[in-house]
């Protein structure tokens, strides 16, 4: 009750959290409650203020136990905190509605498959899907006579490839699988950069690395310096490239990525801290990276299933690229599947532990380098071999790759043309 009262405060202290909340005044357990989360939801959507003066204003304020309530509510509210309660308000609502689905489930006499089905349907639930078809047909009505433009998405930065996938599109889950080693971080450091410079906000959740690492490798690729270099810029840096660094420096500060490095982080805490930046950042459109997909927490346990736990991830991660109407681009490891095979080229089934990313994902991108495994080969390519493209073609994109400062660049599109 006090995560309800707590939560009603934040809404007085901070009134976008109105319209960002995915909690409903249903889930709430007390019904005055219920009645005054309404009453503040239909006061936003005048464009009227929500606030202890405003509401000390409504006739029917004793109702919700008189100013002195309203007032108390206020005291306890926290915003910083609002996802906190968010979550409790969420957690109680679901377990009270677990204990109505077993509460019938033993007067009915259901079988177990029917109590785990409803079960996971609490689990999962979204209570802010509806759309009428009026409204849905009113969005469309006017098509016909209106030039559409093309949805030109967020740049990879790689020619060909946003040929082929118009760049990361709002809503699509991009999987970017890997052997360990094989570029996966520099590539995916590559994309976060050029979002960045393009006007977007990267949101990097850097699940291995800490934030040290990410910004030294962010330095290397862009000034073209060895990495080895980083760890001592006093010694290893030349002349030249000290003269360069504040220009370098200024280069990375625009990309403007947002880096957290929390090891062990679920989607739900990448959701919340995603929020946060939206309203940190109100003008820009987000980018989600994420390093990489089986660092990632589960909310359940899943009884250690593996496969079920990927399952679990890959759909929340798609859920969130919905929600956000952003791209998400998440790495992935390889399962040492690919070293048995005559050609190593990667292929979906040795995506590890693949859960349903087949399925959720909208684009699948492999990386291979012939380097990898033939070291006395004398080639820099790395290949993205987009191997699903729900929307367009798939195909490989040839890039020139120096593993030793991490810089991409897109040589072999520059030559065709």
């Amino acid at each position: 009750m006090n995560a309800e009262k707590a939560l009603l405060g934040s809404f007085l202290k901070a009134n976008y959290l109105l319209k960002d909340t995915v909690i409903k005044p249903e889930q709430l357990a007390d019904t005055r409650h219920q009645e005054l989360f309404k009453t503040m939801q239909q006061l936003v959507r005048k464009g009227k203020n929500v606030d202890v003066i405003t509401l000390s204003t409504l006739s029917d304020l004793d109702s919700y136990g008189g100013i002195s309530y309203i007032n108390e509510l206020a005291s306890l509210a926290d915003p910083e905190k609002f996802e906190e309660y968010e979550d409790l308000v969420l957690e109680d609502w679901k377990n009270r509605e677990k204990r109505n689905i077993l509460t019938r489930a033993v007067e009915e006499d259901w079988e177990i498959g029917k109590v785990v089905s409803r079960l996971d349907d609490i689990n999962e639930a979204k209570m802010d899907d509806h759309t009428s078809i009026q409204d849905a047909l009113a969005a469309i009505y006017e098509a016909p006579w209106q030039k559409e433009q093309d949805k030109k998405g967020v740049l990879t930065g790689f020619k060909q490839m946003d040929l082929m996938t118009n760049g990361f599109q709002d809503g699509e889950l991009t999987i970017v699988a890997a052997r360990p080693s094989m570029g996966k971080t520099d590539v995916l450091l590559h994309f976060a950069k050029h979002a960045g410079w393009t006007g977007h906000l990267p949101l990097l959740f850097s699940l291995e690395m800490p934030e040290r690492s990410i910004t030294n490798r962010l330095i290397a690729s862009t000034g073209g310096i060895n990495r080895m270099k980083m760890r001592n810029l006093y010694k290893g840096l030349s002349d030249e490239q000290k003269r360069a660094w504040s220009s370098v420096i200024g280069k990375v500060g625009k990309t403007n990525i947002q880096i957290f490095d929390g090891a062990g982080q679920s989607v739900a805490e990448m959701r919340a801290k995603t929020r946060k930046m939206l309203h940190q950042f109100p003008d820009k459109k987000p980018v989600i990276f994420i390093d990489y997909l089986t660092l990632i927490r589960p909310e359940r346990y899943h009884n250690g299933n593996a496969h079920l736990q990927v399952t679990e991830i890959s759909k929340n991660l798609k859920g969130m690229a919905k929600e956000f109407n952003c791209p998400v681009i998440c790495l992935a490891q390889l399962s040492r599947a690919v070293e048995q095979r005559q050609d190593k080229r990667p292929m979906m089934s040795d995506i590890r532990e693949s859960g349903s990313i087949e399925q959720d994902a909208d684009v699948i991108v492999f990386l291979y380098r012939e380097k990898y495994y033939k070291k006395d080969v004398d080639d820099d390519t790395l290949e993205l071999i987009i191997s699903k493209n729900r929307n367009g073609p798939v195909g490989t994109v040839k890039v020139k790759y120096n593993e030793y400062t991490g810089e991409i660049k897109d040589d072999y599109y520059q030559r065709a043309v």
